[in-house]
């Protein structure tokens, strides 16, 4: 059985990459997040946690998060 020839480029190493993951039923999905870099992120976070740790529920805000990141390790 002759093996096919190998990709040269990174484009054919690509596309054959993804012709792979498709055969085995999957599909590419692009996702936009934020730019946690970026000096407006970076601005809006701290002013939103100092929102948080500023409210009468606090420490209710702060279980439910320690709570849902807890899951993971049960």
């Amino acid at each position: 059985m002759a093996t096919p020839p190998t990709p040269n480029s990174s484009r054919e190493k690509v596309r054959a990459h993804r012709q792979r993951q498709r055969e085995r039923g999957l599909r590419p999905v692009q996702f936009w997040v934020q730019d946690v870099h970026a000096p407006a992120f970076r601005s809006e976070a701290r002013r939103q946690s100092r929102a948080v740790s500023g409210s009468p529920h606090a420490g209710d805000d702060q279980a439910f998060i320690e709570t849902s990141t807890a899951w993971g390790d049960a």
